[in-house]
């Protein structure tokens, strides 16, 4: 379905961001209708939804829809790393390798790799070692198709709002040393990798402006402005430049 509107974002066509909303839209509609059906399936521990009735106030006829919404978020938050990969694989040059792919995001022109994952700590520390093998693997055993290639390991929301695109030395369990500094393998936030892979330094945060554009395209909202309270929530997660 095409539809007609002023561009959004100068990187990206509004269609893409419209089929990349869309589809969070159909998890979540999913992850809805499944926690309807295993509503009454589930055995739900009585004594949590007892203590957070009374120490949160929630009415007792509030919680079990509270729940269920808690269950959709999670099934949602899974996906939004999805979502970005979806949107940096169809930057101009770039192309997204899916789930189940050696890595998520490559460039062939500019010779670069990526793995996206949504937050700092959606990889745990321990698998972080594993991460930097794989990668260094990649770029740089001879015969690799991504051979010479620079390898970035994505953290779209840092655990500070700084940007940064260093050296990825993760601990490592088994020497109890961290691994060697390697010019091309990488660590970046999220900020600073829009900006790498679009050209444009404020990418991440036009993107996020640009959301509501794609909401109300859907049917899914009637206006195309930011609450405040989402620009703050912005700020503190990526700071204010």
């Amino acid at each position: 379905m095409t539809l007609a509107f002023e561009p959004w974002l100068p990187f990206l066509p509004n269609n893409t961001l419209i089929e990349a909303v869309r589809e969070l839209q159909n998890v979540a509609n999913a992850a809805r209708i499944k926690a309807e059906k295993e509503g009454g399936r589930n055995v739900i521990d009585p004594f949590t939804a007892l203590f957070q009735m009374q120490l949160l106030e929630i009415a007792a006829n509030d919680w079990p829809l509270i729940e269920q919404n808690r269950q959709i978020e999670k099934s949602l938050q899974n996906d939004i790393g999805n979502f970005h990969q979806t949107i940096l694989g169809n930057l101009p040059g770039w192309q997204n390798l899916h789930t189940g792919a050696v890595v998520d995001l490559v460039c062939v022109e500019r010779r670069i790799v990526a793995e996206v994952k949504n937050k700092h700590n959606t990889l745990k520390a321990s698998d972080q070692a594993g991460l930097y093998d794989k990668l260094h693997d990649l770029v740089r055993k001879k015969g690799q198709e991504f051979a010479g290639f620079t390898a970035y390991y994505v953290e779209i929301i840092p655990k500070k709002p700084e940007r940064y695109d260093l050296p990825f030395t993760p601990s490592d369990n088994t020497t109890g040393t961290r691994k060697p500094e390697d010019a091309l393998i990488r660590r970046i936030d999220g900020a600073s990798f829009y900006a790498l892979a679009s050209g444009h330094n404020d990418a991440l945060r036009q993107l996020f402006h640009a959301l509501p554009n794609a909401f109300a395209a859907l049917g899914l909202a009637s206006t195309n402005a930011l609450p405040a309270l989402l620009v703050d929530y912005y700020s503190v997660a990526f700071g204010s430049s």
